[in-house]
């Protein structure tokens, strides 16, 4: 069911959000029983606190919820999230209390509170619903959280059932939905077509790998969108413990928040040529899996020694890239979930993102603040370039020692892109539930990605 506000001509309850700096003069706008009602279930506006206001008839006639102090926000986000999911189903309003970017966050962080994932538990029950507040672009932001609803679809859906084709049926259901055209090179065509490390790193599969390829566009600025689709990841001959594999099949969680961008862009109708590139694999392991110590050529030409067959990520991503780059994008960004060491380094909230421009940093962060999607910039370290130097071949997919994991993951790719390029390295899942975001699968990036591109392309 796709995320949307409630039809503005239903009956909807008011709900007054009340900061603690604004308490004393909320509640003396109230009437003597609202106020009375309040005091007696000791409302103090703390962060989260609801109170359900009685009518004459015992129906809910107002809401009040706390909003807490500026610290208390601060500590998170999309706080709305979590009274939408609290209240009881009915049609609900936001009277008073928020203005600006904080009323466009309480009004998307309702809708994405609505996403739920059914696939194999049936439907739910609908719950709270919003009319969407006068002052924010309500269309714009259903079609932002259901391209969040997408990504997190994607990545939620069990391997069994989100192979390489499976991924490719849905980039072509996206595709059908904006009139944008896809091509694909499956399995053992890989070769001719020089992709070679994408065939060989999803050989062993019993289900083909491929490359998607996805145009929507005919004017404007080129934006080449380049996410990592590995449907499983077993490891390779490195076979991860089973403790690392259990999420594993979020690891096409780049190739997921790619697509649900795509859908807010071509939705959006932003004028602009996009192209979303999708190595599409399976790691697997089999008797014609690639082993540690072989050495790949590349579509770009450089030589590649492998040292773990689990760090096989940027090497579908390297075919992609040095194709992206063929056809002179004005922007190419890559999404991948990637490494380990960007976990360690930043925790699953914050997507690091890596650019060699500082401008396009500072529009990354200055978007990811206005629209509560929080990225962190990680610095493309010249130093550490020998690390992925191993002397036999021209690069290592998989540096000894153990540092700057990401750091060095972001230089290898680098090394396959001549166009303006910004990489982000994303984790894709919700550890824990929050507002707005059950436990599974999310989205990471996309949203400050979108705010930022018209300072990045000139839009």
């Amino acid at each position: 069911m796709p995320l949307a506000f409630a039809d503005p001509a239903d009956k909807a309850i008011p709900i007054h959000v009340i900061a603690s700096e604004e308490l004393d003069s909320a509640l003396a706008r109230l009437s003597d029983d609202e106020k009375a009602w309040a005091n007696a279930q000791n409302f103090s506006a703390g962060l989260g606190q609801i109170i359900l206001c009685p009518g004459k008839s015992g129906e809910i006639a107002k809401v009040l919820v706390g909003f807490g102090t500026k610290g208390a926000r601060a500590r998170g986000r999309f706080h709305m999230g979590a009274v939408a999911t609290k209240l009881p189903s009915g049609t609900y309003r936001i009277a008073n209390g928020l203005e600006g970017d904080a009323l466009e966050e309480a009004a998307l962080a309702w809708l994405l509170a609505g996403y739920k994932y059914t696939r194999f538990s049936g439907p739910v029950s609908e719950g709270a619903r919003l009319v969407a507040p006068e002052d924010v672009d309500a269309q714009r932001l259903e079609i932002i959280a259901n391209g969040e609803a997408l990504t997190r679809e994607l990545i939620n859906t069990p391997a069994s059932d989100m192979g390489p084709y499976e991924l490719e049926e849905a980039t072509r259901a996206l595709a059908n939905e904006h009139a944008a055209v896809v091509n694909s090179i499956v399995g053992d065509d890989l070769i001719p077509a020089n992709f070679p490390m994408i065939h060989t790193v999803g050989r062993a599969s019993d289900r083909a790998p491929r490359l998607l390829d996805l145009r929507w566009g005919d004017s404007g600025p080129k934006l080449t969108l380049v996410g990592k689709g590995v449907c499983f990841d077993t490891g390779g001959l490195n076979i991860k413990p089973g403790g690392s594999m259990g999420l594993m099949k979020k690891d096409m969680g780049g190739a997921a928040t790619v697509l649900g961008l795509a859908h807010m862009i071509m939705a959006l109708k932003l004028p602009l040529q996009l192209r979303v590139l999708i190595p599409a694999v399976e790691n697997s392991i089999n008797g014609n899996a690639f082993r540690p110590q072989d050495i790949l050529t590349s579509r770009k030409g450089l030589t590649v020694e492998i040292n773990n067959t689990d760090a096989e990520g940027r090497l579908v991503l390297a075919d992609a890239l040095t194709l992206s780059d063929e056809d002179e994008p004005d922007l190419v960004v890559s999404m991948a979930t990637l490494t380990g060491a960007a976990r360690v380094a930043v925790g699953p909230d914050l997507a690091p993102f890596y650019t060699d421009d500082d401008a396009t940093a500072a529009a990354l962060s200055a978007a990811a603040a206005k629209v509560a999607d929080p990225v962190w910039r990680m610095p493309f370290h010249a130093p550490y370039e020998d690390m992925i130097e191993p002397g036999i071949a021209d690069l290592d997919n998989a540096p000894s020692g153990g540092m700057a994991g990401s750091i060095t993951a972001a230089l290898f790719l680098r090394r396959f892109v001549e166009s303006p390029y910004v990489h982000f390295d994303i984790y894709g899942w919700q550890p824990s539930a929050k507002p707005s975001r059950p436990k599974g699968g999310v989205g990471m990036g996309a949203r400050a990605l979108l705010e930022a591109l018209p300072a990045l392309l000139k839009l």
